[in-house]
C-alpha cells in the first residue's frame, strides 16, 4: 500500500484517525501554477479545497463500510494522489463488497444533495462552489466505477466475478477487463485533454492485471 509520513493528523467521525500526507502540498502546488491573477487563485483555493472534501467524505464512506460490519480502520490517508482506508483486518469478500462500494455511494449522494441545494444558493459564488461540489462529486463517483485496479470499480467488478466464478477464474477475468481498459487509458486520456482540456494523473498498472489475468497475481 502508498505510504509516507504524515504532514497532519486528526479524529475523524467514529475516532477513525486521519492523516493528511505532504504530497497534498504539491497538489497544491499544482493549482496555484494555473493561477494568473488573483481571481483565479481565489477560486483555483476553493476548487482545491473541494476536491480534498470530496476525497475525504468518499473514504469516509469506506470507513463506515468497515465499521459497521466490525471490521476496525487503522487509519484514512488524504494524499496528493487520492486517498485510502486502511483496515486494522483482512476483510472477507463478502464484508468488501459493502466496504468499496461506500466510497462511490457517498459520492453519489453528495452529488445530488449539493445538487439539489444548488438553486437554493443566493450568493453566485457559494452557488459555484455548492455547484461544483456536485458535479466532482459525480465525476469522482464515475471515475472510480471503471474497472481497473486499484480503483473501486475494479475490486467491485472482482468481488462480482467471485459471486459467479471460482477465485483462479474470477481473477483472470478480473484481468483480462482491466487490462483492455488500461490500454486504452492513454488514448482515452489523449482525447480528453485535446478535446476537454482535462488529465488525469493516474495511469493503471498494466503489469498487475497481466499477471490477474495469466494468473500469477495471488
Amino acid at each position: 500500500m502508498y505510504d509516507e509520513t504524515p504532514l497532519y493528523e486528526f479524529r475523524g467521525p467514529w475516532g477513525v484517525p486521519v492523516q493528511i500526507g505532504p504530497s497534498i502540498v504539491f497538489l497544491a502546488l499544482i493549482f496555484v501554477s494555473f493561477s494568473s491573477d488573483p481571481v483565479d487563485l481565489y477560486y483555483n483555493v476553493i476548487f482545491l479545497g473541494l476536491v480534498v472534501i470530496s476525497i475525504y467524505l468518499h473514504e469516509l464512506g469506506h470507513a463506515w463500510g468497515c465499521l459497521v460490519q466490525g471490521v476496525a480502520v487503522r487509519r484514512v490517508m488524504i494524499y496528493g494522489g487520492g486517498g485510502f482506508c486502511e483496515h486494522a483486518r483482512p476483510a472477507s469478500a463478502r464484508e468488501d463488497e459493502l466496504i468499496v462500494a461506500m466510497g462511490p455511494l457517498v459520492n453519489l449522494a453528495v452529488w445530488a444533495i449539493a445538487g439539489l441545494a444548488t438553486p437554493l444558493m443566493v450568493d453566485g459564488d457559494l452557488a459555484w462552489a455548492v455547484q461544483t461540489l456536485s458535479w466532482l462529486n459525480l465525476y469522482l463517483a464515475i471515475f472510480n466505477m471503471i474497472p481497473v485496479m486499484p480503483l473501486d470499480g475494479g475490486r467491485l467488478f472482482h468481488l462480482c466475478m467471485l459471486r459467479l466464478f471460482p477465485g483462479p477464474i474470477a481473477l483472470r477475468v478480473a484481468g483480462g477487463v482491466g487490462l483492455l481498459c488500461a490500454l486504452a487509458w492513454i488514448p482515452l486520456m489523449l482525447f480528453s485533454f485535446f478535446a476537454f482540456g482535462m488529465v488525469l494523473l493516474f495511469i493503471p498498472p498494466l503489469l498487475m492485471h497481466w499477471r490477474m489475468l495469466t494468473g500469477r497475481l495471488a
